[in-house]
């Protein structure tokens, strides 16, 4: 999973810790990652706001050129780190789960 913050994807790994992530640091730099060969399967956390989604768009676009199956991921609040904050680790798991692909669930147990 990747996302734009580092506490944004600090707080996905505390609710799913066997999840790669890794944070862009930006919404710039986020729709300009170089995406590693052999990648199948992207999620892309995104904060909601305008910078964010189109930085989204971006990296989708270039993920599905490339043949990388994409899901953005959507937290309730402004980013993931105001999910876990406002909600706690488990929801915010819950929340993942309804988002990520089956073959991934596994990874949001502890």
């Amino acid at each position: 999973m990747l996302g734009e913050g580092i506490e944004t994807m600090l707080s996905v790994r505390e609710a799913a810790p066997s999840l790669p992530v890794w944070a862009a640091l930006s919404s710039g730099h986020l729709g300009a990652v170089l995406l590693p060969d052999g990648l199948q399967r992207l999620y892309i956390a995104i904060d909601r706001d305008p910078a964010g989604q189109r930085a989204a768009e971006r990296l989708t676009a270039r993920a599905k050129d490339a043949g990388i199956a994409v899901r953005v991921l959507e937290p309730r609040l402004g980013d993931f780190n105001d999910d876990l904050r406002a909600h706690g680790a488990e929801a915010l798991r819950q929340r993942l789960a309804k988002q990520i692909d089956l073959k991934d669930q596994y990874r949001l147990t502890i």
